[in-house]
C-alpha cells in the first residue's frame, strides 16, 4: 500500500512581507505557488534594491519611501514573524527581530544552514498564526537566499 507523505500540520491563511529581494520575495512566491493569500506593506514607489517591486505581489504602498516603516507595519499587521537567515542577523533583518519583540509578536529565527522544516512546523502548530510575516536578508546581502528560502518554505508547506 502506498502511503501519502504527511501533510503539514498547520498552514497560515496569509503570508505577508515587504517585497524586498531575498527572503521577502521567497515568502510571497511560496504563497502564490500554493494559492495562499499574500500581501503586506512596501515603501512608497514600490522601492526595492532591484528597482520597482513587481506588480504581481499584492502589496500596499506606505506614505514613506523608507524601509523601516513598512517593516514595522508588516509586523503589526501579522500574528507572528518568521525570520529566515544565513550567517548572522544584521541590518533590516535584525531590525525586524527587534520590532517583533517590541510589539510582542511571536518570532521564530531559523538559520537556513541548519534549520529543519520540522522546527518550522512545530512552531507554527504551537503558534497558529493566521497571518505570517516572512522576513530575512535581501539578495545583495546574501546571494542566492531567495531560492534557498523558497525551497525551504515550499518543503515545509507541501
Amino acid at each position: 500500500m502506498n502511503e501519502l507523505p504527511p501533510s503539514p500540520s498547520f498552514i497560515p491563511d496569509r503570508f505577508v512581507s515587504g517585497g524586498q529581494t531575498g527572503v521577502d520575495r521567497a515568502g510571497l512566491e511560496v504563497a502564490i505557488a500554493l494559492g495562499i493569500e499574500h500581501g503586506g506593506w512596501c515603501p512608497r514607489g514600490r522601492l526595492s534594491e532591484d528597482g520597482s517591486i513587481p506588480s504581481r505581489y499584492q502589496l500596499v504602498e506606505m506614505d514613506s519611501p523608507e524601509y523601516p516603516p513598512r517593516t514595522e507595519q508588516n509586523i503589526i499587521d501579522s500574528d507572528a514573524t518568521l525570520i529566515l537567515y544565513e550567517g548572522r542577523l544584521g541590518g533590516g533583518t535584525l531590525l525586524t527581530r527587534r520590532l517583533a519583540k517590541r510589539h510582542d509578536r511571536p518570532t521564530l529565527c531559523l538559520k537556513l544552514e541548519t534549520a529543519t522544516t520540522e522546527e518550522l512546523q512545530q512552531w507554527l502548530t504551537q503558534t497558529r498564526p493566521r497571518s505570517l510575516n516572512v522576513a530575512g536578508p535581501r539578495e545583495s546581502n546574501c546571494p542566492g537566499i531567495e531560492k534557498r528560502a523558497f525551497v525551504f518554505l515550499l518543503q515545509a508547506f507541501v
